[in-house]
């Protein structure tokens, strides 16, 4: 079948079909996607929420239908809330699912869930609450968890989490909202973008109160924010160049 939904926890997504390719994202449990190419080993997806494409192992991942696609599609999105939850299938078993894991496809995968649920829309503060939730996890080129993340993996799940949409890449995330022309001018969840000696963006965080920003740079950790860019107290430099601000709320 062309359509499919992870129903493991964390699924890497590469760059090409072999397990030692570069992960350029995951899917996360309940995560849907279209089949592009389909391989003895490998098949070649678009994700559903993203558009974003790559390969992932045929044994990681779950054929749907047509219709059951179209479902997920129209379904409003519900996530789970906290950290670690569990999902359980018919026999019993449990699957450990991370925070801002889909739960719509619960009925196609035959599995239950009994834990905390957000949907909806949610107030622009608790982007906040949601980004320091993340604090301390590793960095990790393509990840979306709080077990291994990378800056712009980072700022779409707390915006998802929180029912707003950012599409992947930090240069991509560049294109979405309105430009602020001053620090001053932000509020709490606004998005600052970095920039490269070429010009481009190569890096994402998320602006906090008081001239201070949450980003994944080694891992997710705070640091000062001012009009040159980010300044790393351990390090006394700027490590990210400044480039634009955002307001996508």
């Amino acid at each position: 079948m062309p359509f499919g939904i992870s129903h493991l926890s964390i699924v890497p997504v590469r760059s090409e079909p072999s397990d030692s390719s570069e992960m350029v994202t995951q899917l996360l449990y309940g995560d849907h996607f279209r089949i592009l190419e389909s391989r003895k080993k490998w098949s070649h997806i678009r994700i559903a929420y993203d558009n974003y494409q790559g390969w992932i192992d045929n044994k990681q991942y779950q054929a749907i239908s047509k219709e059951a696609y179209k479902a997920l599609e129209s379904d409003d999105p519900i996530y789970s809330a906290d950290m670690v939850e569990f999902v359980s299938d018919s026999d019993n078993h449990l699957y450990p699912i991370p925070m801002g894991s889909a739960l719509n496809g619960l009925a196609i995968l035959d599995h239950s869930h009994d834990g905390a649920i957000i949907y909806g829309k949610q107030p622009k503060e608790r982007l906040v609450e949601t980004a320091l939730l993340f604090l301390n996890s590793p960095y990790l080129w393509g990840g979306k968890t709080p077990f291994g993340i990378d800056c712009s993996g980072f700022t779409q799940m707390v915006y998802k989490i929180n029912g707003y949409h950012l599409l992947r890449d930090a240069s991509e995330q560049a294109g979405q909202g309105e430009v602020l022309s001053f620090i001053e001018e932000t509020e709490p969840g606004d998005l600052a973008f970095f920039d490269n000696g070429e010009g481009e963006i190569i890096h994402v965080g998320i602006i906090l109160k008081n001239h201070h920003i949450i980003h994944a740079h080694g891992k997710v950790r705070i640091d000062r924010l001012d009009q040159t860019g980010i300044h790393n107290k351990e390090k006394r430099k700027h490590t990210h160049k400044l480039r634009v601000i955002k307001k996508i709320i």
